[in-house]
């Protein structure tokens, strides 16, 4: 079944059982990816594609979410976290802390990275493994903790 199917299935279920945040949470997931079929100019999206517009929600979700907390508005932040325990839900199941390290120190052999100033190279290379399996900023600073 693919994400469009899957969304459209749920947002019925969620319409019948009158859950009107998460209904409106499924709605913007499938705007989400029916505007990036149109701008890629597809029918419909292969699953990597769809895992970058999931990924790409679930930033903007965490950003918003920092930036609530910071301004102390308490009633968005729930709503946010709300929002992000529904989007979370269509993403593939998250990697451990340790198979992101295996996968890194995997990464930096192959690249041969021996110093800080490698990071790029290998983050450019884990990315690509992980994707939507795994937080960035996680992946991050597993890759700076490997190479200090």
């Amino acid at each position: 079944m693919s994400l469009l199917e899957r969304l459209n299935s749920d947002m019925k279920q969620a319409m019948k059982n009158k859950e009107k945040e998460k209904l409106s949470v499924i709605r913007m997931l499938k705007a989400a990816v029916q505007n990036e079929a149109i701008k890629l100019g597809k029918d419909g999206l292969t699953n990597d594609e769809e895992l970058t517009v999931l990924s790409r929600e679930v930033k903007q979700r965490k950003d918003s979410l920092q930036e609530f907390k910071n301004a102390g508005r308490d009633d968005l932040v729930e709503k946010i976290q709300n929002e992000l325990t529904y989007v979370n839900a269509y993403l593939p199941e998250q990697l451990s802390e340790d198979e992101l390290r295996e996968i890194v120190q995997q990464t930096i052999e192959e690249v041969r990275a021996a110093s800080k100033a490698d990071i790029g190279k290998v983050m450019g290379a884990v990315m690509p493994k992980v994707k939507g399996k795994a937080d960035g900023s996680i992946v991050r600073n597993i890759v700076q903790q490997q190479l200090s």
